[in-house]
């Protein structure tokens, strides 16, 4: 490992040179309190900006080790550095002149919700945190000066100020802590309470608008029903009311604009914990909670659908149904069966984004068409089951359509954004409005026998000729967003998967993809083994198992496991 001085030398030495010699200063470097490292370097100043980290002890940062010790503590505390690191730099970004992305210094942006990421990582001896800084050029001629600014002015500043715990807020940390243990608290009172969600009383859960997630100003507080209302005693806040939402069938009803959606998209949402002032803190979900809707055009493999779709005119075994170009009603149909292997406990889903002919099929409708000549078999007559018999709860917001009434166990109706416990007016409505009671066909869960084959199409790389290398395509990837990611020459679209909260995830999942393409798809592992695979070594390696080129990426977060299932199943294979 070099000091810092020497690396001040070989700035000196290599000033007003061509940009491909700041790749020179790949290394390590010790400073007064820690550890700089650049990881790699930009090949033009054109180009995405050079990687960086640094490391520091414990015993400098300062930080009381119960801190750190526990996992939600610890991400907590990754989280709240994070967002002081990124304060800290961004007044300093393009500070230093330049060329391209000369002198830009950027780190990941936190959202609401706290999410672990590998932009700041703490380890049992240190903290690391990660960053991106576009090396400083005139043209394309190295201007060290201005790194020399960046690199022993600016970034220990910023150090300073963001990682050494006297230097820090010590009241708004210990919060955050705080608040973290009561969320993972709640998280447990859930499974031993058998709760699908919580929801506390006073909480916003209205957004600001649709393209920020901030809550809305001025929004009605949420006020729990009574006959739904439960007091939990939290380690740290001490005693709080709120909404618990049993185990089972619930259905959210209300006139148009009253709530129901909104109270759906807390939900889905609860499966992260949230920040302080987010309004959401303590709406707490089922954490393998997936939320569901219709898909046209995705792409289905081997998918066991025959709990939903049978006898098909064309004869195609449902049994291991594969297309192309998926309808509303079969996309769902998949998309439940997918969150069956991937293990989760509770269904979310909306009337207003579900296929209707898949969700219910009314008396009338069943006089016309005979059940014999239809072949979905309705999520009305098959959710009674999937709690019975598989202990998967349902949360559903319903609009037009009545029969729900007959099969849910809770129903809540939203009025103004106030939620009101009608379950026994329901119930007392639906003897007046019967539903038929033919039977669907036997309640069978199918065993996962999909396997994940490797794509026999090469592509080879060519020179600049065009002329074959005989080598094979290197795996690329680019991310779109929280829509889809580019493996290669494969896109995977990812749009409708609603809990993918950030870009960073998705940044993670085509990550996994591409470490399933290279490692695991060897004709023996099914999809789920797959994904369980991957998440097991995600839990032991954290993100060093995505590390490219002997380094860590500083813009990852990580997914869920629900979510890496959705993708392996989104990946167009053979």
């Amino acid at each position: 490992m070099k000091t810092k001085e020497q690396l001040k030398d070989m700035l000196r030495s290599i000033d007003h040179k061509g940009y491909p010699q700041y790749k020179s200063l790949r290394g390590e470097y010790r400073f007064a309190d820690y550890i700089l490292s650049i990881d790699h370097v930009q090949g033009d100043p054109f180009a995405s900006p050079s990687h960086l980290h640094v490391r520091m002890a414990h015993a400098v940062c300062g930080f009381p080790a119960e801190y750190y010790q526990g996992e939600p503590a610890r991400t907590a505390l990754e989280d709240f550095l994070l967002r002081r690191f990124g304060e800290a730099v961004r007044q300093f970004s393009f500070q230093a002149k330049g060329s391209g992305k000369s002198g830009l210094i950027s780190v990941s942006s936190c959202t609401q919700e706290i999410l672990k990421r590998s932009a700041c990582e703490i380890t049992e001896k240190e903290v690391i945190v990660r960053f991106h800084v576009g090396f400083p050029a005139n043209g394309r001629t190295i201007n060290a000066g201005e790194l020399d600014r960046i690199l022993f002015t600016f970034l220990p500043q910023a150090v300073r100020k963001a990682l050494l715990y006297r230097n820090l807020d010590p009241g708004k940390l210990k919060r955050q802590i705080e608040l973290a243990e009561d969320q993972a608290w709640i998280r447990n009172y859930l499974k031993e309470n058998r709760l699908a969600a919580f929801v506390a009383d006073g909480a916003v859960l209205p957004r600001e608008s649709g393209v920020s997630d901030r809550p809305m100003k001025k929004a009605v507080p949420f006020t729990s029903p009574e006959t739904l209302r439960r007091t939990l005693e939290l380690p740290h806040k001490g005693r709080i009311t709120g909404m618990g939402i049993p185990e089972g069938i619930t259905l959210i009803v209300g006139g148009g604009y009253h709530g129901k959606s909104t109270l759906l998209d807390a939900l889905q949402m609860g499966v992260y914990s949230h920040i302080a002032g987010d309004g959401r803190e303590y709406v707490i979900t089922e954490d393998s909670a997936v939320k569901l809707r219709s898909e046209d055009g995705r792409f289905v493999k081997d998918v066991d659908v025959s709990l939903f779709i049978n006898h098909l005119p064309s004869g195609k075994d449902t049994r291991s149904f594969s297309t192309e170009d998926a309808s509303g009603s079969t996309s769902q149909a998949a998309g439940i069966m997918e969150a069956v292997e991937a293990g989760s406990r509770l269904f979310l889903m909306d009337e207003d984004t579900s296929a209707t002919n898949f969700m219910v099929r009314d008396a009338f409708m069943q006089r016309v068409i005979a059940r014999e000549k239809e072949p979905i078999t309705p999520f009305l007559e098959r959710a009674e089951d999937l709690f019975a018999k598989a202990g998967i709860s349902t949360i559903l917001v319903a609009g037009s359509s009545g029969a729900f009434f007959h099969i849910a166990d809770t129903v809540i109706q939203m009025d103004s954004y106030v939620p009101v416990d009608i379950t026994e007016k329901a119930k007392a409505l639906c003897r007046e409005y019967p539903i038929s009671k033919d039977r669907p066909g036997e309640f069978i869960l199918p065993e996962s026998r999909r396997v994940m084959t490797k794509d026999q199409t090469v592509h080879i790389t060519r020179n600049y000729y065009g002329k074959s290398t005989g080598q094979p395509e290197r795996l690329k990837i680019r991310v779109n967003g929280t829509d889809s990611f580019s493996l290669g020459r494969q896109e995977v679209d990812l749009r409708y998967i609603e809990q993918i909260t950030d870009a960073e995830q998705m940044h993670a999942l085509a990550c996994l993809m591409k470490y399933t393409v290279e490692n695991l798809t060897d004709g023996k592992r099914t999809l789920g083994q797959c994904a369980e695979e991957l998440y097991s070594l995600l839990e032991k390696q954290g993100f060093a198992l995505l590390s490219d080129g002997g380094y860590t990426f500083a813009g990852l977060a990580m997914p869920r496991k629900e979510e890496i299932y959705s993708c392996l199943n989104r990946y167009r294979r053979p």
